[in-house]
């Protein structure tokens, strides 16, 4: 470092190449923490996909709440109950509420069949 400005070397041209300016080996380690925190932070974001949250075999869903350390937490969908009332006896007491399974297949009636016409 002289009069306050970092000192840059120039490399040689190599064919076809622009110059390539190196810098003092002190930038590399400001630049290292910069970096990691990044890459944590990219690897953090990133969440897993999820399947298919509901069984459509199954009318209610228990929608189940899990609390995580500082607010962070998760929810799961448990598609096994064939009535509001049997979902809502195992949600008793937990951070849980059954909800209707929109995927569900209810009995819907059969489009009418057109008779073919002759003619």
């Amino acid at each position: 470092m002289r009069n306050g400005r970092l000192r840059r070397r120039v490399m040689p041209y190599r064919t076809g190449a622009t110059p390539a300016v190196a810098a003092d080996s002190k930038e590399f380690p400001m630049r290292l923490p910069l970096l990691t925190v990044i890459a944590i932070a990219t690897l953090q974001a990133a969440t897993p996909a999820s399947a298919q949250r509901y069984d459509p075999r199954y009318p209610v869903c228990m929608h189940v709440y899990t609390g995580g350390i500082r607010g962070g937490g998760s929810d799961w969908f448990d598609c096994s109950f064939t009535s509001l009332e049997q979902c809502r006896a195992s949600a008793s007491g937990r951070a849980a509420s059954c909800d209707v399974n929109p995927y569900y297949a209810y009995d819907q009636p059969q489009p009418r069949r057109r008779p073919k016409r002759i003619d």
